[in-house]
């Protein structure tokens, strides 16, 4: 497996204005988790490195050789103390406030991820570069990166402010000691192409590890296991796995010298150079007698110590707020996508017609085109099916009446009006949906058919929508009946029901919603042909007088419909009643009577067997 190729456009992000936006989204949420991090790393840094380590150290050996007066000393270690308590207590408060403002800003953060993936388009989901971008974009939250570089960028200020000091105090004992500490500019140029090296190979391994996640995720599911045991897929799922980490091992090996020659090259220019040349020349004046003190040479090899581990952490902190900013671009890019169907500034009325006008679609980045000018006009009250085989368009004339995508050409027409014009929410609560692909969530029965925490009053909903869509009886089997957990993923006492079962519970939503029109997509799939008709007859008693859209490759359905239309390769190839499809004796006709004899075979088939 070739492991993910990345363009010269996706690496050159702007360091400095990615962690201003960091800065400023964290600020924006909770400021006191800045604040925090810059009282504790400021004083550290300053306290410790500087006015411990180098101030106070000079002093007592002032004392210690004679150059300084004692009473002088104990008034300065008096206030030293003092000093030394108030940075304490400051640091405690700032660690109290970084805590707690780490819990909001994590769940702020996540709620604007999750608000705006709700809100991107569907189409989104179908395209591998912009699914990356949000596996990457969630990495600030699940890595905790905005935290990670609040503490950087405190601990960098920190250091920047302690370096300078100590570079001023190695200065007034000799300018000249500043020269060796020239190198250390230059450590911060080559972490920046490091740490650019660093989310190049990052970004090459993504998608290989979306393969690994996926692997591993489909091991565990149980609506694989099944298919996992009984087919080879297993064997084919562990060689992508192995393919992936293989690619992955020589993504590691690609850049792993780079990465190293970059770090060799920082700790030469940050400390060997700086080190080296400090310490030769404060030795060479102390041995030459040019006026260098004990105290003066102290205060050079604390110094050159201390500008040693400031550069360093600042190094590090600057290397690591680099890299984290290149992940602060995704997450921006993330946020700020604006998405390409959007809301209507009219509300929705009732339904009285709903139009397709010449419709073409073809999905981004295909060239295939799945409709192509399809037409009908389904009234208030009406009961359209749509039939025709798998492949033939059926499922996206669901998509583009939620407007999950707008037509390619073409409009869709709602009481002779656009759909773009109207209210994107209200168009689609005015619809009751169920999906050929329905997914029931780890939540109790009535949840996953209410959508939300039950009151009494919505349990009774919950219980008649069962009853509607016919696994009422299962469910009240049930040790805790409709308050049981889907799936034992979370809950001990949950239950798992059988592919059927779950199909009915996904179809009890629409039974429970107040809607205008209901949109059934292939809802019988797992589903006998008895049960399909009792469901299908349910349905059209709680849905009289309203407007019913049924789309299925089984012909049951179409029976009880006033209107069916045909799809073929992505065109309305008939139309009309099931009474006048079957005159025509054309294609409908056809389906209808093969599948028909299909049920005969397996009726005789079963009364042989009895």
């Amino acid at each position: 497996m070739p492991y993910m190729q990345m363009t010269e456009e996706q690496f050159k992000v702007p360091v400095l204005k990615n962690v201003i936006y960091a800065l400023r989204l964290v600020w924006q949420m909770d400021k006191r988790l800045l604040i925090g991090y810059l009282l504790q790393e400021g004083l550290y840094a300053v306290f410790s490195r500087y006015l411990q380590n180098i101030l106070f150290l000079k002093i007592l050996l002032d004392v210690i050789t004679g150059s300084g007066d004692f009473r002088t000393y104990v008034g300065e270690l008096a206030a030293f103390a003092l000093l030394a308590l108030v940075v304490k207590v400051a640091q405690w408060e700032g660690m109290r406030m970084e805590k707690c403002a780490t819990k909001r800003v994590l769940k702020l953060l996540n709620d604007r991820i999750f608000e705006k993936a709700l809100s991107v388009d569907v189409a989104c989901y179908e395209n591998p570069e912009f699914y990356d971008k949000y596996q990457r974009a969630t990495m600030v939250t699940t890595n905790s990166f905005f935290d990670l570089i609040c503490f950087d960028f405190s601990a960098f200020v920190a250091d920047v402010v302690a370096l300078v000091c100590v570079m001023a105090t190695v200065a007034a004992v000799h300018p000249l000691y500043l020269l060796f500490l020239v190198p250390v500019f230059f450590v911060f140029a080559v972490e920046v192409y490091k740490s650019k090296c660093v989310y190049r190979r990052d970004m090459s391994m993504t998608a290989n590890k979306r393969m690994q996640a996926y692997v591993q995720r489909t091991v565990y599911l149980r609506e694989y296991a099944k298919d996992m045991r009984t087919s080879n897929i297993f064997a084919v799922m562990v060689r992508r796995m192995e393919a992936a980490t293989k690619a992955n091992v020589r993504i590691l090996r690609d850049y792993g010298v780079r990465l190293f020659l970059y770090s060799v090259v920082s700790s030469l220019l940050g400390e060997l150079l700086p080190v080296l040349g400090t310490y030769a020349f404060a030795c060479h004046s102390f041995v030459q007698g040019s006026g260098l003190t004990v105290s003066g040479f102290s205060v050079v090899a604390s110094g050159i110590n201390a500008v040693r581990e400031s550069t360093l952490d600042t190094t590090e902190c600057f290397d690591e707020m680099t890299l984290m900013a290149l992940y602060f671009q995704n997450l921006r890019e993330f946020l700020d996508y604006q998405p390409q169907v959007v809301s209507g500034p009219l509300p929705v009325p009732p339904l009285e017609t709903l139009e397709f006008c010449h419709v073409d679609f073809t999905y981004p980045g295909t060239d295939r085109q799945v409709l192509h000018d399809v037409n009908f006009t389904l009234r208030q009250g009406e009961t359209l099916a749509v039939v025709g085989i798998n492949g033939a368009g059926k499922s996206t004339l669901v998509k583009l009446l939620l407007r999950f995508y707008d037509p390619t050409v073409g409009q869709i027409l709602y009481n002779g009006k656009p759909l773009p014009e109207y209210d994107l929410e209200q168009l689609r609560a005015a619809f009751g949906t169920v999906f050929q692909d329905y997914k029931n969530f780890a939540l109790s029965v009535n949840e996953n058919v209410i959508g939300h925490a039950c009151t009494p009053a919505e349990k009774a909903l919950a219980e008649q929508a069962l009853r509607h869509s016919g696994v009422w009886d299962k469910i009240a089997s049930l040790p805790r009946g409709a308050d049981t957990v889907l799936t034992r993923e979370f809950d001990e006492a949950g239950t798992g029901l059988s592919g059927g079962e779950n199909q009915k519970v996904s179809t009890a939503r629409l039974f429970a919603r107040d809607f205008q029109i209901a949109v059934l997509d292939e809802p019988s799939s797992a589903l006998d042909p008895v049960a399909v008709y009792k469901m299908y007859e349910n349905l059209l008693q709680v849905t009289e007088n309203k407007t019913v859209i049924f789309i299925s490759h089984r012909l049951s359905s179409a029976v009880l419909s006033d209107r069916i239309l045909v799809l073929a390769d992505g065109r309305v190839q008939e139309s009309g009643s099931h009474r006048q499809l079957m005159e025509r004796n054309g294609l409908y006709a056809d389906m209808f009577r093969l599948q028909a004899s299909g049920y005969k075979q397996e009726g005789g088939a079963a009364g042989a067997q009895a």
